[in-house]
């Protein structure tokens, strides 16, 4: 399965919780439910970023699967991705790129003492510091992601404002307090989302 069609996806039929799962079986799980309420309102979000995701439902279930497994303007920002051929330095095959890196006589001499070389020297002290803010930056992420779906799901309930700077204030106990009284599937994906950067399932 492809990582688009497997993405995390969640579905609301309005208040309720349709379906969480790959975003193929969601779309399919709402296909169906539209085809059978074409009335009834439809939001799909996407798990990571708690966005809604605008599905094209037209046609079959194939034609559906098909769609969402080609987008075009996925194909297009991968065309224009393409690295030049051009490029002779560095290790291309190794995805390694040659930039030019400017540096304080002191450092420099640093560098020089250790081990490996000022290249891999430099790769080691990037990946340590992507690694130590890791926690951090998915913390941000999930509180990002349920801020989005708050945003589409609760603007309009009691508490929205206050439910927010309890969010971003990594206040679980007073997020919980202030959506307390919240539609119950609307609630526990939010506090799903929120609690997806520390580690939590719910």
């Amino acid at each position: 399965m492809s990582e688009i069609l497997s993405k995390p996806s969640t579905a609301f039929e309005g208040q309720r919780l349709l379906l969480c799962g790959p975003l193929v079986e969601v779309a399919l799980a709402v296909k169906t439910a539209v085809d059978k309420s074409p009335s009834s309102p439809f939001l799909v979000f996407d798990d990571a970023t708690g966005r809604v995701i605008d599905l094209d439902l037209r046609g079959t279930k194939a034609d559906v699967i098909d769609r969402l497994a080609r987008p075009p303007a996925a194909r297009e920002t991968a065309h224009r991705a393409q690295p030049s051929k051009a490029r002779g330095r560095g290790r291309p095959r190794l995805g390694v790129v040659s930039r030019e890196v400017t540096l304080l006589p002191r450092q420099w001499e640093w560098l020089a003492t250790q081990s490996g070389g000022a290249s891999a020297v430099l790769r080691r002290l990037v990946d340590e510091a992507r690694r130590s803010g890791m926690p951090q930056r998915q913390r941000r992420a999930a509180q990002e992601a349920a801020y989005q779906f708050m945003l589409a799901m609760a603007g309009d309930l009691p508490g929205y404002e206050e439910a927010t700077r309890a969010l971003f204030a990594d206040d679980r106990p007073g997020l919980e307090r202030r959506i307390a009284d919240w539609p119950q599937d609307i609630r526990a994906h939010a506090l799903r989302l929120a609690a997806a950067g520390q580690g939590q399932t719910t």
